[in-house]
C-alpha cells in the first residue's frame, strides 16, 4: 500500500471484515466438543471460549458453553446468573442432575447457551473423589443431553479451571477435541509438555477419541520481537494445529466481560472482535476439511 502504518492497518482490517462478511461457514455434520485447556492461568482460556462461541453463534451455529471454572467468569461474560443458590454444573457432576435443567440462554445471542458454574464447584474436586465413574460424569450428562435434543448443538466449548484436577479430567473425557490457548510471552511453552502428556494419558486410558486439534496464539503484541519468536516457536512445534489467526493484545477484549458481553457484541469493529471471528471461521473451515478427509 505504501501508506502510513495506521492506514495500512485500517485497509487490512477492512479487507478482512469484508471477507468475513461474505463467508458462509460450514456447519459440522455432528457436534464438535472442545475443551479449552491450559494449566497456566491468564492465557485467555475463558476469553477464547466466550468469544469463539459468540462468533460461531453469529454465523448460524448452535453453541453451548459449559463453565467448569469455580470463578464462573465465562458465565459472567455470557450474561448468565451464577449465584451460589442456583443450580449449576456442580449439581450435574455431584448430584446427577440432567444437563437440561441447568442450560441457560445467554444474553449474547439466541443461538448461544451456557451451563453456569457456581462457587460450589470449588469443593467439587473433593466430592467427586468418592463417586462412581468420577471421570465420566460430565461426558455422560453431555452425551445424554445431546442425544435427546431435536437439533443438537453444533459446537460445545468447555472452559476449564487452570489446574489439572478432576474437573479438568471430566472436561477432557467429555470432549473430543482440545483447544490450547498460548500466550505469546516469555515462558509460553513452559508447562505445555506436562499438559500434552496429560492429554495423552487421558486419550490412552479414559477417552480414545481425544485429539489436540487447535492451538490459538493469544495476547500477541506485534511490537515485540519476543511475541514473534514465541509465535514462530509454537508454529514450529505444532505446524498443523496452530491457527493462522493470532489474537492481539487488546483493551477491548479485556473490558468486555465486565459488561457481561463478548468482545464481539461489546465492540464489533475492534481488532480483537475481528480476530476472534476469523479464528472461529478457521475452526469451522478446518473441521469441514477434516470431515471430508475422513469420508
Amino acid at each position: 500500500m505504501g501508506g502510513t502504518p495506521l492506514a495500512d492497518q485500517l485497509a487490512d482490517e477492512t479487507r478482512r471484515r469484508l471477507a468475513l462478511a461474505e463467508a458462509v461457514l460450514p456447519l459440522p455434520a455432528s457436534t464438535r466438543i472442545f475443551t479449552i485447556s491450559n494449566q497456566k492461568g491468564g492465557v485467555g482460556k475463558t476469553t477464547s471460549a466466550v468469544n469463539l462461541a459468540a462468533a460461531l453463534a453469529r454465523t448460524g451455529a448452535k453453541v453451548l458453553v459449559i463453565d467448569l471454572d469455580p470463578q464462573g467468569n465465562a458465565s459472567t461474560a455470557l450474561g448468565v446468573e451464577h449465584r451460589s443458590d442456583q443450580q449449576s454444573v456442580y449439581d450435574v457432576l455431584v448430584s446427577d442432575l440432567p444437563l437440561t435443567e441447568v442450560v441457560r440462554p445467554s444474553t449474547e445471542h439466541e443461538r448461544l447457551d451456557c451451563v453456569p458454574a457456581t462457587i460450589h464447584l470449588a469443593g467439587a474436586e473433593i466430592e467427586l473423589v468418592s463417586l462412581v465413574a468420577r471421570e465420566q460424569r460430565l461426558r455422560r450428562a453431555l452425551d445424554a443431553h445431546l442425544a435427546e435434543m431435536d437439533q443438537p448443538y453444533d459446537y460445545v466449548f468447555i472452559d476449564c479451571p487452570p489446574s489439572l484436577g478432576l474437573l479438568t479430567i471430566n472436561a477432557f473425557v467429555a470432549a473430543r477435541e482440545v483447544l490450547i490457548p498460548i500466550q505469546c510471552e516469555y515462558y509460553a511453552l513452559e508447562g505445555l509438555s506436562q499438559l500434552l502428556s496429560n492429554i495423552e494419558l487421558i486419550e490412552r486410558h479414559l477417552n480414545n477419541e481425544l485429539r489436540l486439534t487447535t492451538i490459538l496464539l493469544t495476547m500477541y503484541d506485534s511490537r515485540t520481537n519476543l511475541a514473534q519468536q514465541v509465535a514462530q516457536e509454537v508454529r514450529d512445534h505444532f505446524p498443523v494445529q496452530t491457527l493462522e489467526t493470532i489474537i492481539p493484545r487488546s483493551v477491548r477484549v479485556s473490558e468486555a466481560p465486565s459488561y457481561g458481553q463478548s468482545v464481539i457484541s461489546y465492540d464489533f469493529t475492534s481488532s480483537g472482535s475481528l480476530s476472534y471471528r476469523e479464528a472461529a471461521a478457521e475452526i469451522a473451515w478446518r473441521g469441514a476439511s477434516a470431515e471430508k478427509e475422513h469420508h
